[in-house]
């Protein structure tokens, strides 16, 4: 089966966040049916919405993936269940580890399930940021560039994690 590259965003703020992301990471490269995950420096960040929680640890994970679109959210669905993730708080509340599938291919996808492109992408540097990290020439399904995405945002509130 052919395989399609992928990108997920990884974010924590509870219970040792950076650490959340970083055993969130193995996970995926442990599922069934994902591949060659490679992954972005890890990040700092507010809260969004100024929400009074502790700040975010963020990345972004490269993967080439068998899964279907609706498999690979099974999937990370699984991985977030395992880490404690409680979805009974609201869309921005503090949570043990978030993952959203970013970008599927070139695929633009409107379920009830999953939107892809991510909705939010072109407004979060804690997205974009990590996105041209992995790949500086990424061209996304409007046919935008990274780098002309970048150009849009600041990166106020974003700090490298040096490990």
């Amino acid at each position: 089966m052919n395989h399609v590259l992928a990108y997920i965003g990884l974010g924590s703020n509870l219970d040792n966040p950076e650490q959340q992301v970083l055993t969130a990471i193995d996970d995926l490269r442990a599922t069934v049916g994902i591949d060659d995950v490679k992954v972005s420096s890890l990040y700092r960040t507010k809260p969004m919405a100024d929400m009074d929680q502790p700040d975010y640890v963020n990345a972004v994970a490269q993967v080439a993936t068998t899964l279907a679109p609706e498999q690979l959210l099974d999937e990370c669905q699984k991985i977030e269940s395992s880490h404690d993730r409680d979805r009974s708080t609201g869309r921005w509340s503090a949570r043990t580890l978030d993952l959203d599938i970013i970008l599927y291919g070139m695929e633009t996808i409107a379920t009830e399930r999953l939107t892809i492109p991510h909705y939010g992408m072109h407004e979060r540097n804690f997205v974009l940021i990590p996105l041209a990290e992995l790949d500086p020439d990424l061209s996304l399904p409007d046919n935008t560039t990274i780098q002309n995405a970048l150009t849009k945002i600041t990166t106020e509130g974003l700090v490298k994690i040096e490990r």
